[in-house]
C-alpha cells in the first residue's frame, strides 16, 4: 500500500510543488472540480480538516487564481466555490496523469480484481465516510 500510494502521489505532488502547493491543495482542487459551486462547509466535511487548515488553502489557491469564492444566492453566508480556468486545467493534468496509473492497472488487473479492490477500498473506509461517499455520488453532476 505504501509503494503504490508513494508512485500514485509522486508526479502531482512534483508539479504541485512547482506551484507552491501541497497535497492538500490539490484533495481542495480536485473536490472543487468535481462539484462546481461547493460551499466551503461541505469542502471541510469532505477532506475532515480544520477550517483553519481550509482557510490557509483557499486563501492562497485564490490569491493565485486556481479558485474563486463566491457568495450564495439563496443564502448570503454560503461561500461557494469554483475553479477558475487555470484550476479546471491544473485539476485535468493531475487527475489525468492519476487516471493513466488507475487504467493502466485496471487493465493488468483484469475485471474482477477491478471489483475486488473497489470492494476492499470501500472496507478500508469508516461507514461515515462510506455514507459521504455515496451520498457525494448521488449528487447529479
Amino acid at each position: 500500500m505504501f509503494f503504490a500510494y508513494r508512485d500514485f502521489t509522486g508526479e502531482p505532488d512534483s508539479i504541485l510543488e512547482d506551484q507552491n502547493m501541497g497535497r492538500a491543495h490539490h484533495r481542495a482542487i480536485y473536490f472543487i472540480g468535481r462539484s462546481p459551486g461547493i460551499s466551503v462547509s461541505e469542502l471541510l466535511v469532505i477532506l475532515n480538516i480544520t477550517k483553519q487548515s481550509l482557510s490557509r488553502v483557499l486563501s492562497a489557491l485564490m490569491e493565485d487564481g486556481f479558485v474563486l469564492q463566491e457568495t450564495g444566492t439563496t443564502d448570503r453566508r454560503q461561500r461557494l466555490l469554483y475553479l477558475t480556468d487555470k484550476g479546471t486545467a491544473l485539476e485535468h493534468q493531475l487527475t489525468s496523469l492519476q487516471g493513466k496509473r488507475f487504467a493502466r492497472a485496471y487493465r493488468e488487473a483484469g475485471v474482477d480484481a477491478v471489483e475486488g479492490f473497489q470492494r476492499v477500498l470501500r472496507g478500508l473506509v469508516d461507514q461515515s465516510t462510506r455514507d459521504q461517499i455515496d451520498s457525494f455520488d448521488d449528487k447529479p453532476k
